[in-house]
């Protein structure tokens, strides 16, 4: 693809752009970020991104149609959608951002609310993810006979729709600048649910490596606890760091690039379906089919038969 270095009119349109917008319209460069940088940066999104939504794309489908779903393979199914909608809204913004063609604000408005909400439900279902493991570790009886068929699904679609909302609100009223006290008070919440989630993982990933220490000494940790630890090592990495800029910039108004983040971002979403197929393979097999090493994979251990549908025939 062959780069070409934006023209003087194209520098002064960015800088318009972005410095008459108010401290709370702050997603991605800014009137202090290298536009040159940007550029390059945007490119390796768009890389990582592709090859992401592919593998996201795979993973969606084997499990909608080749795996017998588990209760915890509904928790990677609505993952591996959040991070496909977010790889997606990435790439496109990557393309317009390589182009210069942000002059539709509408569109491209929604294209910021897509990936913000798929960002942050990608998160609220990792911490489901970490959550119900430690529960199994901690609480393995209980966990077991309280476990009911639809949970999982409930689950999944709170954690999709009350993002959904908390990001409406804050698109409506930051963005537009309708209030700026209730802009305050949404951008308080936000910042106090990113740090309970955030505390939770931390405990949640602590007990299952513990978990995992214990096991290896006696015989091979579960695929399934490693799973969980790599997800939420990978979040740790490259998805913390966009939530903690974001932050910063509208609290303390400083001016920051994010496109450096968002990279980043798109490393995280892009991770997990490489993560199931590398500890879903065997070693001593070199050709397997990949639903046969997803559905390893994301095998549960605690085997209580609690399927969503019946198993698939394998050709």
């Amino acid at each position: 693809m062959m780069v070409i270095s934006p023209t003087p009119e194209q520098q002064r349109y960015v800088h318009d752009n972005t410095t008459e917008k108010s401290p709370n319209w702050t997603f991605e460069s800014g009137a202090c970020s290298d536009l040159y940088l940007d550029y390059w940066i945007s490119i390796s999104s768009l890389l990582v991104a592709l090859v992401g939504l592919v593998g996201n794309s795979l993973v969606l489908w084997l499990l909608s149609f080749r795996i017998q779903r588990n209760p915890f393979s509904v928790y990677i199914l609505n993952l591996a959608g959040a991070d496909a909608l977010f790889l997606c809204c990435s790439i496109v913004v990557s393309i317009l951002q390589l182009s210069s063609s942000l002059n539709h604000p509408s569109q491209y408005l929604g294209l910021r609310y897509l990936r913000a909400t798929s960002h942050c439900v990608g998160l609220s279902l990792l911490l489901g993810i970490s959550t119900e493991r430690c529960l199994a570790v901690l609480f393995p009886m209980w966990f077991r006979s309280h476990r009911k068929r639809q949970r999982s699904a409930a689950v999944c679609a709170v954690l999709w729709a009350l993002p959904a909302l908390v990001w409406l609100a804050f698109f409506v009223q930051c963005v537009s600048q309708l209030s700026d006290h209730i802009c305050n008070i949404i951008l308080i919440i936000r910042l106090v649910w990113f740090i309970i989630v955030t505390c939770v993982l931390c405990l949640s990933s602590l007990t299952l490596l513990l978990r995992v220490q214990c096991s290896s000494q006696r015989q091979q940790p579960p695929r399934l606890y490693l799973l969980v630890l790599l997800n939420v090592l990978v979040f740790l990495l490259c998805g913390l760091p966009l939530e903690i800029m974001d932050f910063i910039m509208r609290f303390w108004k400083i001016c920051l690039s994010l496109w450096a983040p968002w990279l980043l971002a798109c490393v995280n979403s892009s991770a997990n379906p490489f993560i199931y197929f590398f500890l879903g393979r065997q070693r001593h097999k070199r050709r397997e089919a990949l639903s046969v090493v997803l559905e390893r994979a994301l095998e549960d251990e605690l085997g209580d038969g609690t399927s969503d549908s019946p198993p698939n025939q394998q050709p």
